[in-house]
């Protein structure tokens, strides 16, 4: 092994899935920069690495330092200094301030930081503020460096101790060597892989009970995430978790597993439900192994409908139905009729339906019925953009779920069964995109005399979250459905509505590209070649053609990884329309934010007040104090460099991401390297995002596997069956 210090000049490359990077960096002895190659993620420029590891000779790109090994350093030239105090490391000091404070102090610059930091007083143009920020931020840092000392030791990523600092503080070391686990459980973004990871290496025993306990949680939790399973059988979880925690040198004692499970249904870390031999097939394991969360949430959604459908209801009088026609210039069909009247009938109702259905205008007929009977009507859904879309379409107030409930940080939910909403009627859209448990919060803040109305399309994708609530209910056969059909005439001019249906019957779109038209492809077959292509779409054709701005075309993808994946496009869009100044971004995790971006909030940020899939615009930059500003609907929301995680580029996303949605102009790839996430409700989801154009970008053959692929995973879920009390009544006592 061969060891180098240099200074980081540049960083041209880095993935953000794999951590691979590039640096061009300064080295003693070296005139030209030289590159330095390997999973370096979270270096700033101008930081100072010792770096162990082999020099390389590559045919394409020439000498190369191929580093397996390296940790940070205080620099030690006057040069070195400039450069890491002006990397953005120490909030409130940019290159220009690192360029003065050097000039003043030269080679003691860091020994003055370190040991009387008043002296920068004495440096131009620094005040006491500054100073302030200078030097808790240099605490901080040197508190970071010793964790990452440690956990680097046991091969932990920067980018995961600072997290793990930001979590514990000064304990961390402590806690994580108590119980590594606990890791998994409090820190966004650390799982259980990396947290036992660190415990192997801390020497915890590979069948430790404490392992254990933490893989079958784990499992439990990936069920959810990665499936939307509320539960899982007990030979599924003992089954996949004996994966999880074996290794090549280690099979996991299923015997061992099964103790522990049972140990954690006495300690109620895990419940229950016994499975009732008509619900589930016969060879199947009759025990299903639930989160507590998840648990209770099933039980609180069946029992809330079921209170709600057998309270009394206020009676209300007919809806004048000619009138409303009337008001709104509009004659409903029979089966919108029937939706109205059935909404002043009904304590709880499902409308549902695909686009161009009237789904909209039966809402609108709703609400004015209940508001000339009298009724108090509060509207949800459950992001900022559905809201949006509601308050626009019925001119009145729509809010989230967690904006309607009061959520607060430190209290939750304030509407919940002590303090309920003060409303008639509840009438919530885009219900498909529900999850489990925030439907069960929803459901518990709405007061028992109250209507409940619940709208969407069973054809979009489910919930990111657990469950398929939605689907669910209308299985259940307990609860009145209303489905709408017609297409109306105005929709029967959109190709995009006409071919949404036709996807949607398994039938492949009508695509003609005419002048004129809202629903087009073209050709691309190679991932690459259709990446290209797709940024060429976006930054030139487009625009020119409908006389759009950029922002308002969204590209929209089955999968985040790949050459033609969110990830990758993101990285291509940014650099042609938005490629800005380095000296003015902030780097995080391979990702480099600028003013101007599009960027979303990737996780439920309560703080402030911002959610998982709300997008807005970088803008400003703070490369000095290492913050960012980012416009949501108007709103600045502030994030410091350590909490950039929660952001990613938006140029494009995943069709998952943009549930609930919708976009002037969307462009999409269909391709064959897709294929295992190609099916057709994501396509179907994909293009109902489009209020102007479609732009397919692919070949026929892999469009036509995805509408012949109507393969929809199952869920793990009793919510129909606890609906209909065909599943134990007793355990909801």
């Amino acid at each position: 092994m061969t060891r180098i210090r240099c200074v980081v000049e540049r960083i041209t490359f880095q993935s953000a899935e794999t951590g691979y990077t590039v640096l061009k960096c300064a080295v003693s002895g070296w005139n030209e920069l030289v590159p330095v190659v390997g999973n370096l993620m979270d270096v700033n420029v101008g930081s100072v690495l010792l770096v162990e590891g082999e020099w390389k000779l590559d045919r394409k790109y020439g000498r190369q330092f191929m580093a397996s090994r390296w940790e940070e350093t205080l620099p030690a030239t006057v040069y070195g200094m400039e450069k890491y105090l002006g990397s953005g490391l120490i909030r409130g000091v940019g290159p220009g301030y690192a360029k003065r404070i050097v000039r003043t102090f030269g080679a003691e610059t860091l020994q003055i930081i370190e040991n009387d930091p008043r002296r920068l007083l004495e440096v131009e143009g620094i005040g006491q503020h500054r100073v302030d920020m200078i030097i808790e931020s240099w605490e901080k840092q040197k508190e970071i460096k010793n964790i990452m000392v440690f956990l680097q030791g046991h091969d932990v990523s920067a980018a995961h101790a600072a997290k793990i600092y930001q979590a514990y503080g000064p304990e961390a070391i402590r806690m994580i060597r108590e119980n590594p686990y606990r890791m998994a459980d409090d820190i966004w973004g650390i799982g259980f892989r990396t947290a036992d990871t660190i415990a192997r290496k801390l020497g915890l025993e590979m069948d430790s009970p404490v392992r254990i306990r933490a893989g079958l949680l784990y499992t439990l939790s990936q069920a959810a995430d990665n499936q939307g399973h509320v539960y899982l059988e007990q030979s599924q979880l003992i089954q996949q978790a004996s994966a999880i925690l074996s290794t090549d040198e280690y099979k996991t004692d299923e015997t061992r597993l099964f103790r522990t499970l049972q140990q954690m249904m006495e300690d109620r870390d895990v419940r229950t439900e016994e499975l009732k031999a008509d619900l589930m097939p016969e060879e199947a394991p009759h025990l299903a192994v639930y989160l507590p969360p998840f648990y209770f949430a099933e039980i609180g959604v069946a029992g809330k409908v079921r209170a709600l459908m057998e309270a009394p209801a206020q009676v209300l009088p007919e809806a004048d139905l000619d009138a409303l026609e009337r008001r709104n210039r509009i004659e409903y069909d029979g089966v919108q009729r029937e939706a109205i009247r059935s909404a002043l009938r009904h304590k709880v109702l499902i409308l549902t339906g695909g686009p161009g259905t009237g789904k909209s205008t039966t809402t609108l007929g709703m609400i004015q019925a209940m508001q000339a009977a009298g009724l108090r009507i509060s509207l949800a859904a459950p992001t900022g953009r559905a809201a949006k879309r509601m308050t626009e379409v019925t001119g009145m107030e729509a809010k989230t779920i967690h904006r309607l409930l009061e959520y607060s940080p430190s209290e939750g939910y304030k509407r919940n069964g002590d303090h309920p909403l003060e409303t008639d009627a509840l009438i919530v859209d885009e219900c498909s995109m529900i999850d489990l448990i925030l439907m069960n919060s929803l459901l518990k803040a709405v007061p028992l005399n109250a209507r409940v109305i619940l709208i969407g399309d069973t054809s979009q994708l489910p919930s990111v979250g657990a469950g398929n609530v939605l689907k669910d209910l209308i299985s259940s056969g307990t609860v009145p459905v209303v489905e709408l059909k017609r297409i109306f005439r105005q929709a029967r001019t959109s190709r995009i509505v006409m071919n949404a249906h036709r996807i949607n019957a398994g039938q492949f779109p009508q695509i003609s590209n005419a002048r004129g038209s809202d629903f087009f492809m073209i050709p691309g077959e190679q991932a690459e070649e259709t990446a290209a292509e797709i940024v060429n779409l976006v930054s030139r054709r487009l625009p020119g053609y409908f006389g759009i701005r950029p922002a308002e075309i969204q590209v929209l993808v089955p999968m985040q990884r790949g050459p033609c994946g969110a990830g990758i496009l993101n990285q291509l869009l940014q650099e042609r329309l938005n490629p800005g100044d380095p000296e003015k971004s902030l780097r995080r995790s391979g990702t480099v934010f600028r003013t101007g971006d599009k960027v979303m909030q990737i996780r439920n940020n309560y703080d402030k007040d911002v959610y998982n899939g709300d997008i807005g615009e970088i803008s400003r930059v703070n490369p000095a104090e290492r913050t960012l500003l980012v416009i949501y609907e108007g709103r600045e929301v502030a994030y410091d460099i350590a909490e950039l995680d929660e952001l990613v580029l938006a140029y494009a996303t995943t069709i998952h991401k943009a549930q609930g949605a919708e976009y002037p102009v969307i462009v999409m790839p269909v391709i064959n390297s897709h294929f295992v996430m190609l099916q057709r409700n994501l396509i179907y989801t994909g293009i109902t995002r489009a209020k102007k154009a479609v732009v397919l970008v692919g070949n026929s053959q892999a469009l036509g596997y995805a509408i012949r692929n109507d393969r929809v995973s199952q869920r793990n879920s009793l919510l129909a069956g606890r609906l209909t009390r065909q599943q134990s009544p007793a355990a909801e006592e």
